[in-house]
C-alpha cells in the first residue's frame, strides 16, 4: 500500500466517523425537543394552575426526561435490548439528573429574582418558561456528549463477559456452544 491508498482510508474513515456523530446528534436533538414539548406543556399547565415554581420545573422535567430516555435511546444510539442498569442506566440518569437539577435551579432561582418585582402572572410564567427553555439549551450539548461518549459508547466497547454473548450493556444471553 500506498501513502496516498492509507492517506484516503484514513480520510474515509474520520468523515465516517463525523458523520455518525453528526447523525446520532441531529436524532439526538429531535427526540430533546420532543421531551421539551412534553416539559412545555407539563410546566405552563402545572404554573398556570399556580403550582410552586420548583414543584412545577421538576415535574416537567420528569414528564420530558422519561420518555426522552426510551426514544433517545433507541432511535438516536441504536440500542434495542434491555439496558444494563449499572453500566448504562444509572450513568443515564446521574447525567440527566444533574441537567433536571440544574433546569430547576435555574427556575427557582428566576422566580425567587422575580418576586420583588410588580408582575402581572402572566409575564411571570413567560420569564419562568424561558428560564427553563434556556436552562435545557444551554445543557443539550453536555447532556448529548457525556451520553454520547460515557454512557451508551463506553457501555457498547465493553468487552462482553466470558460465556455470554451481545453487545455490553445490553442484555446478554448464555452462548451456546456447538459440538465439535
Amino acid at each position: 500500500m500506498n501513502a496516498v491508498v492509507i492517506s484516503e482510508r484514513v480520510r474515509a474513515r474520520v468523515g465516517e466517523k463525523r458523520l455518525s456523530v453528526l447523525k446520532r446528534f441531529s436524532k439526538a436533538l429531535v427526540t430533546a425537543v420532543c421531551g421539551t414539548v412534553l416539559s412545555q406543556i407539563a410546566l405552563l399547565g402545572l404554573l398556570t394552575g399556580h403550582a410552586d415554581s420548583t414543584l412545577a420545573s421538576f415535574l416537567a422535567f420528569l414528564a420530558g426526561a422519561i420518555p426522552n430516555y426510551f426514544i433517545s435511546r433507541r432511535w438516536a444510539w441504536g440500542r434495542d435490548r434491555k439496558p444494563h442498569f449499572r453500566t448504562e442506566t444509572l450513568p443515564y440518569v446521574l447525567v440527566v439528573a444533574t441537567t433536571g437539577l440544574l433546569s430547576t435551579g435555574l427556575t427557582t432561582l428566576t422566580d425567587h429574582l422575580l418576586q420583588p418585582l410588580a408582575m402581572s402572572e402572566f409575564w411571570r410564567i413567560v420569564v419562568l418558561d424561558g428560564a427553563f427553555v434556556g436552562s435545557y439549551a444551554l445543557m443539550f450539548v453536555l447532556k448529548f456528549t457525556l451520553l454520547d461518549r460515557l454512557v451508551f459508547r463506553a457501555a457498547a466497547q465493553r468487552p462482553a463477559e466470558p460465556g455470554r454473548t451481545g453487545t455490553a450493556g445490553e442484555e446478554r444471553t448464555p452462548a451456546t456452544t456447538s459440538p465439535s
